[in-house]
Protein backbone atom coordinates (compact mmCIF):
# COMPACT_ATOMS: atom_id res chain seq x y z
CA UNK A 1 0.00 0.00 0.00
CA UNK A 2 1.20 3.46 -0.88
CA UNK A 3 0.04 7.03 -0.36
CA UNK A 4 -2.43 9.41 -1.96
CA UNK A 5 -0.40 12.47 -2.92
CA UNK A 6 -1.62 15.85 -4.17
CA UNK A 7 0.80 18.31 -5.80
CA UNK A 8 -0.45 21.92 -5.69
CA UNK A 9 1.09 24.35 -8.15
CA UNK A 10 1.74 21.43 -10.47
CA UNK A 11 2.14 23.50 -13.65
CA UNK A 12 4.88 25.75 -12.24
CA UNK A 13 8.61 25.09 -12.53
CA UNK A 14 8.88 23.70 -8.98
CA UNK A 15 5.60 21.77 -9.17
CA UNK A 16 6.69 20.00 -12.33
CA UNK A 17 10.04 19.22 -10.72
CA UNK A 18 8.25 17.78 -7.67
CA UNK A 19 6.22 15.43 -9.87
CA UNK A 20 9.35 14.44 -11.77
CA UNK A 21 11.27 13.82 -8.52
CA UNK A 22 8.49 11.70 -7.01
CA UNK A 23 8.65 9.45 -10.06
CA UNK A 24 12.46 9.33 -10.21
CA UNK A 25 12.81 8.41 -6.55
CA UNK A 26 9.91 5.94 -6.74
CA UNK A 27 8.04 7.46 -3.83
CA UNK A 28 5.31 4.97 -2.86
CA UNK A 29 2.33 6.60 -4.58
CA UNK A 30 -1.01 4.84 -4.94
CA UNK A 31 -2.75 7.87 -6.42
CA UNK A 32 -1.47 11.30 -7.42
CA UNK A 33 -3.37 14.49 -8.21
CA UNK A 34 -1.91 17.47 -10.09
CA UNK A 35 -3.54 20.70 -8.87
CA UNK A 36 -3.32 24.26 -10.14
CA UNK A 37 -5.44 27.36 -10.68
CA UNK A 38 -8.58 27.32 -12.82
CA UNK A 39 -6.73 28.62 -15.89
CA UNK A 40 -4.49 25.53 -15.94
CA UNK A 41 -7.25 22.93 -15.52
CA UNK A 42 -7.11 20.29 -18.22
CA UNK A 43 -3.39 20.60 -18.94
CA UNK A 44 -1.45 17.32 -18.96
CA UNK A 45 1.73 16.54 -17.02
CA UNK A 46 3.81 13.38 -17.30
CA UNK A 47 4.37 11.31 -14.17
CA UNK A 48 7.07 8.80 -14.98
CA UNK A 49 7.32 7.21 -18.42
CA UNK A 50 3.79 5.79 -18.64
CA UNK A 51 1.37 8.00 -16.70
CA UNK A 52 -0.13 11.33 -17.67
CA UNK A 53 -1.88 13.50 -15.08
CA UNK A 54 -4.69 15.87 -15.99
CA UNK A 55 -4.54 19.06 -13.96
CA UNK A 56 -7.41 19.62 -11.55
CA UNK A 57 -8.66 22.81 -9.87
CA UNK A 58 -6.95 23.55 -6.55
CA UNK A 59 -9.76 25.91 -5.52
CA UNK A 60 -12.39 23.17 -5.49
CA UNK A 61 -10.26 20.10 -4.67
CA UNK A 62 -11.42 18.01 -1.71
CA UNK A 63 -8.39 16.88 0.35
CA UNK A 64 -10.39 14.40 2.43
CA UNK A 65 -8.69 11.01 2.30
CA UNK A 66 -5.46 12.36 0.83
CA UNK A 67 -2.32 11.61 2.82
CA UNK A 68 0.20 14.14 1.58
CA UNK A 69 0.11 17.55 -0.10
CA UNK A 70 3.23 18.96 -1.73
CA UNK A 71 2.51 22.65 -2.19
CA UNK A 72 4.20 25.22 -4.45
CA UNK A 73 1.34 27.39 -5.75
CA UNK A 74 2.54 30.74 -4.38
CA UNK A 75 2.27 32.12 -0.86
CA UNK A 76 -1.25 33.50 -1.21
CA UNK A 77 -2.63 30.22 -2.54
CA UNK A 78 -0.83 28.25 0.16
CA UNK A 79 -2.25 30.56 2.81
CA UNK A 80 -5.75 29.76 1.54
CA UNK A 81 -5.46 26.05 0.79
CA UNK A 82 -2.72 24.50 2.98
CA UNK A 83 -4.73 24.92 6.22
CA UNK A 84 -7.78 23.57 4.41
CA UNK A 85 -5.84 20.48 3.34
CA UNK A 86 -4.37 20.03 6.83
CA UNK A 87 -7.83 20.28 8.41
CA UNK A 88 -8.93 17.44 6.12
CA UNK A 89 -6.13 15.23 7.53
CA UNK A 90 -3.60 15.76 4.74
CA UNK A 91 0.00 16.49 5.82
CA UNK A 92 1.22 19.51 3.86
CA UNK A 93 4.82 20.18 2.84
CA UNK A 94 4.78 23.79 1.70
CA UNK A 95 7.48 25.24 -0.53
CA UNK A 96 6.34 28.87 -0.27
CA UNK A 97 7.37 31.50 2.27
CA UNK A 98 3.94 31.52 3.89
CA UNK A 99 4.57 29.34 6.96
CA UNK A 100 8.34 29.29 7.38
CA UNK A 101 8.52 31.51 10.43
CA UNK A 102 5.35 30.22 12.08
CA UNK A 103 6.53 28.88 15.47
CA UNK A 104 4.16 25.91 15.18
CA UNK A 105 5.44 24.90 11.73
CA UNK A 106 8.78 23.05 11.49
CA UNK A 107 11.24 24.36 8.90
CA UNK A 108 13.15 21.33 7.71
CA UNK A 109 16.20 20.25 5.73
CA UNK A 110 16.27 16.48 6.35
CA UNK A 111 20.07 16.21 6.44
CA UNK A 112 20.28 19.08 8.93
CA UNK A 113 17.33 18.99 11.38
CA UNK A 114 15.16 15.89 10.85
CA UNK A 115 14.27 15.94 14.56
CA UNK A 116 12.01 18.93 13.88
CA UNK A 117 9.60 16.74 11.89
CA UNK A 118 8.00 15.40 15.06
CA UNK A 119 6.46 18.85 15.61
CA UNK A 120 4.44 18.75 12.40
CA UNK A 121 1.38 17.42 14.25
CA UNK A 122 0.68 20.88 15.70
CA UNK A 123 -0.64 22.16 12.38
CA UNK A 124 0.00 19.24 10.00
CA UNK A 125 2.13 21.64 7.93
CA UNK A 126 5.90 21.44 7.30
CA UNK A 127 7.73 24.32 5.62
CA UNK A 128 10.41 23.94 2.97
CA UNK A 129 13.11 26.62 3.49
CA UNK A 130 14.17 29.21 0.96
CA UNK A 131 16.35 27.75 -1.80
CA UNK A 132 19.39 29.88 -0.92
CA UNK A 133 19.08 28.96 2.76
CA UNK A 134 18.89 25.22 2.03
CA UNK A 135 22.20 24.95 0.22
CA UNK A 136 23.98 27.17 2.74
CA UNK A 137 22.87 25.18 5.80
CA UNK A 138 23.73 21.94 3.98
CA UNK A 139 27.34 23.15 3.84
CA UNK A 140 27.30 24.77 7.28
CA UNK A 141 25.90 21.83 9.27
CA UNK A 142 28.98 19.53 9.23
CA UNK A 143 31.21 22.53 10.02
CA UNK A 144 28.87 23.71 12.78
CA UNK A 145 29.04 20.27 14.40
CA UNK A 146 32.83 20.60 14.58
CA UNK A 147 33.51 24.25 15.36
CA UNK A 148 30.13 25.97 16.17
CA UNK A 149 29.14 28.69 13.72
CA UNK A 150 29.16 32.21 15.19
CA UNK A 151 28.73 34.52 12.17
CA UNK A 152 28.11 34.13 8.45
CA UNK A 153 28.69 36.65 5.67
CA UNK A 154 27.24 35.43 2.38
CA UNK A 155 26.83 36.81 -1.13
CA UNK A 156 24.43 34.85 -3.32
CA UNK A 157 24.34 34.62 -7.11
CA UNK A 158 20.83 33.36 -7.77
CA UNK A 159 19.47 31.91 -11.01
CA UNK A 160 16.40 33.40 -12.70
CA UNK A 161 14.48 30.14 -12.23
CA UNK A 162 14.09 31.28 -8.63
CA UNK A 163 11.55 33.72 -10.08
CA UNK A 164 9.70 30.91 -11.88
CA UNK A 165 9.14 30.16 -15.54
CA UNK A 166 8.43 33.84 -16.20
CA UNK A 167 11.88 34.79 -14.96
CA UNK A 168 13.51 32.23 -17.22
CA UNK A 169 11.45 33.45 -20.17
CA UNK A 170 12.52 37.06 -19.52
CA UNK A 171 16.21 36.14 -19.52
CA UNK A 172 15.78 34.14 -22.73
CA UNK A 173 13.86 36.92 -24.50
CA UNK A 174 16.23 39.69 -23.41
CA UNK A 175 19.28 37.65 -24.41
CA UNK A 176 17.92 37.08 -27.91
CA UNK A 177 16.86 40.71 -28.16
CA UNK A 178 20.34 41.96 -27.35
CA UNK A 179 21.66 40.64 -30.66
CA UNK A 180 19.00 42.38 -32.74
CA UNK A 181 19.01 45.66 -30.80
CA UNK A 182 15.55 45.18 -29.29
CA UNK A 183 14.72 47.38 -26.31
CA UNK A 184 14.46 44.97 -23.36
CA UNK A 185 11.01 44.46 -21.88
CA UNK A 186 11.25 44.45 -18.08
CA UNK A 187 8.47 42.63 -16.24
CA UNK A 188 9.88 40.13 -13.73
CA UNK A 189 12.95 42.04 -12.56
CA UNK A 190 13.67 45.68 -11.75
CA UNK A 191 16.35 46.11 -14.42
CA UNK A 192 17.45 44.14 -17.50
CA UNK A 193 18.76 40.71 -16.42
CA UNK A 194 20.49 39.66 -19.66
CA UNK A 195 24.25 40.37 -19.40
CA UNK A 196 23.64 42.04 -16.04
CA UNK A 197 23.47 41.34 -12.30
CA UNK A 198 20.79 42.80 -10.03
CA UNK A 199 21.50 43.17 -6.28
CA UNK A 200 17.81 42.99 -5.41
CA UNK A 201 15.62 39.93 -4.72
CA UNK A 202 12.19 40.36 -3.10
CA UNK A 203 10.99 43.55 -1.38
CA UNK A 204 13.14 46.06 0.47
CA UNK A 205 12.72 46.33 4.24
CA UNK A 206 13.12 49.38 6.50
CA UNK A 207 16.74 48.54 7.40
CA UNK A 208 17.84 48.41 3.76
CA UNK A 209 17.96 44.63 3.49
CA UNK A 210 15.68 42.77 1.13
CA UNK A 211 13.29 40.07 2.33
CA UNK A 212 15.44 37.44 0.60
CA UNK A 213 18.39 38.54 2.73
CA UNK A 214 16.24 38.60 5.86
CA UNK A 215 14.96 35.09 5.08
CA UNK A 216 18.49 33.70 4.95
CA UNK A 217 19.23 35.08 8.42
CA UNK A 218 16.06 34.07 10.26
CA UNK A 219 15.67 30.71 8.53
CA UNK A 220 19.27 29.71 9.27
CA UNK A 221 18.70 30.37 12.96
CA UNK A 222 15.41 28.47 13.02
CA UNK A 223 16.90 25.43 11.26
CA UNK A 224 20.26 25.25 13.03
CA UNK A 225 19.33 26.75 16.40
CA UNK A 226 21.35 29.16 18.47
CA UNK A 227 22.00 32.80 17.78
CA UNK A 228 23.98 32.63 14.55
CA UNK A 229 24.53 36.08 13.02
CA UNK A 230 23.95 36.18 9.25
CA UNK A 231 24.43 39.09 6.85
CA UNK A 232 23.49 38.33 3.24
CA UNK A 233 23.64 40.19 -0.06
CA UNK A 234 21.36 38.44 -2.54
CA UNK A 235 21.96 39.01 -6.23
CA UNK A 236 20.03 37.84 -9.30
CA UNK A 237 22.36 36.74 -12.12
CA UNK A 238 21.75 35.74 -15.76
CA UNK A 239 21.90 31.99 -15.10
CA UNK A 240 18.88 29.79 -15.80
CA UNK A 241 19.32 27.10 -13.11
CA UNK A 242 21.69 26.80 -10.16
CA UNK A 243 22.32 29.15 -7.25
CA UNK A 244 25.87 30.00 -6.18
CA UNK A 245 27.05 31.40 -2.86
CA UNK A 246 30.32 32.86 -1.59
CA UNK A 247 30.27 32.16 2.14
CA UNK A 248 32.59 33.41 4.89
CA UNK A 249 32.07 31.82 8.33
CA UNK A 250 33.43 32.77 11.73
CA UNK A 251 33.37 29.99 14.34
CA UNK A 252 33.43 29.87 18.12
CA UNK A 253 36.20 27.25 18.20
CA UNK A 254 39.54 26.94 16.51
CA UNK A 255 39.22 25.61 12.97
CA UNK A 256 41.24 22.86 11.39
CA UNK A 257 41.15 22.75 7.59
CA UNK A 258 41.76 19.01 7.30
CA UNK A 259 38.95 18.20 9.74
CA UNK A 260 36.67 20.58 7.86
CA UNK A 261 37.47 18.84 4.56
CA UNK A 262 36.80 15.40 6.04
CA UNK A 263 33.50 16.52 7.56
CA UNK A 264 32.30 17.94 4.25
CA UNK A 265 33.36 14.78 2.38
CA UNK A 266 31.31 12.65 4.77
CA UNK A 267 28.25 14.90 5.00
CA UNK A 268 25.12 13.44 3.36
CA UNK A 269 24.03 15.39 0.31
CA UNK A 270 27.29 17.37 0.12
CA UNK A 271 30.10 16.84 -2.37
CA UNK A 272 33.45 18.52 -1.76
CA UNK A 273 35.12 19.34 -5.08
CA UNK A 274 38.09 21.53 -4.25
CA UNK A 275 40.97 21.03 -6.67
CA UNK A 276 42.87 24.28 -6.10
CA UNK A 277 43.66 24.34 -9.80
CA UNK A 278 42.13 25.66 -13.00
CA UNK A 279 38.62 24.21 -13.13
CA UNK A 280 38.94 22.58 -9.72
CA UNK A 281 35.56 23.90 -8.57
CA UNK A 282 31.89 23.48 -9.50
CA UNK A 283 29.82 26.12 -11.30
CA UNK A 284 26.03 26.43 -11.54
CA UNK A 285 26.07 25.12 -15.10
CA UNK A 286 27.55 21.84 -13.85
CA UNK A 287 25.17 21.43 -10.92
CA UNK A 288 21.93 21.81 -12.92
CA UNK A 289 19.97 18.57 -12.73
CA UNK A 290 22.07 17.27 -9.83
CA UNK A 291 20.87 16.57 -6.29
CA UNK A 292 23.97 17.47 -4.27
CA UNK A 293 25.21 20.69 -2.78
CA UNK A 294 28.75 21.16 -4.11
CA UNK A 295 31.40 22.89 -2.00
CA UNK A 296 34.59 24.31 -3.55
CA UNK A 297 37.26 26.93 -2.80
CA UNK A 298 37.47 25.89 0.87
CA UNK A 299 40.15 27.91 2.63
CA UNK A 300 41.06 29.59 5.90
CA UNK A 301 39.91 33.19 6.37
CA UNK A 302 42.93 34.91 7.96
CA UNK A 303 40.99 38.11 8.80
CA UNK A 304 39.23 36.60 11.84
CA UNK A 305 40.52 34.26 14.58
CA UNK A 306 38.46 31.21 13.54
CA UNK A 307 37.35 31.66 9.95
CA UNK A 308 36.71 29.63 6.82
CA UNK A 309 35.59 30.71 3.36
CA UNK A 310 34.02 28.56 0.65
CA UNK A 311 31.97 28.56 -2.54
CA UNK A 312 28.87 26.39 -2.89
CA UNK A 313 26.44 25.69 -5.72
CA UNK A 314 23.22 23.73 -5.97
CA UNK A 315 20.30 23.24 -8.34
CA UNK A 316 17.69 25.58 -6.85
CA UNK A 317 14.78 23.68 -8.42
CA UNK A 318 15.95 20.35 -7.01
CA UNK A 319 17.68 20.49 -3.62
CA UNK A 320 16.57 24.10 -3.28
CA UNK A 321 12.91 23.16 -3.70
CA UNK A 322 11.47 19.93 -5.15
CA UNK A 323 14.02 17.41 -3.92
CA UNK A 324 14.05 18.79 -0.38
CA UNK A 325 10.24 18.57 -0.27
CA UNK A 326 10.26 14.97 -1.47
CA UNK A 327 13.04 14.11 1.00
CA UNK A 328 10.86 15.50 3.78
CA UNK A 329 8.08 13.18 2.61
CA UNK A 330 10.50 10.25 2.56
CA UNK A 331 11.63 11.10 6.09
CA UNK A 332 8.00 11.16 7.27
CA UNK A 333 7.56 7.68 5.81
CA UNK A 334 10.81 6.41 7.37
CA UNK A 335 9.78 7.77 10.78
CA UNK A 336 6.27 6.36 10.42
CA UNK A 337 4.76 9.84 10.69
CA UNK A 338 2.58 9.61 7.59
CA UNK A 339 -0.56 7.55 7.37
CA UNK A 340 -1.16 5.26 4.40
CA UNK A 341 -4.27 5.30 2.27
CA UNK A 342 -6.86 2.78 3.39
Amino acid sequence: MGYRVAVAGATGAVGREIIKTLAERQFPVDEIAALASARSVGQEISFGPRRVLTVRNLDTFDFSGWDLGLFSPGAAASAAHAPRAAAAGCVVIDNTSQFRMDPDVPLVVPEVNPQALSRHTRRRIIANPNCSTIQMVMALKPLHDLFTVKRVVVATYQAVSGAGKEGMDELFTQTKGTFVNDTPTIEQFTKPIAFNVIPHIDQFMDDGATREEWKMAVETRKIMGGDIAVIATCVRVPVFIGHSEAVVVEFEDKVDLDRARNALREAPGVILHDGREDGGYVTPLECAGEDATYVSRLRVDPTVPNGLAFWCVSDNLRKGAALNAVQIAEALVALDLLRKAA
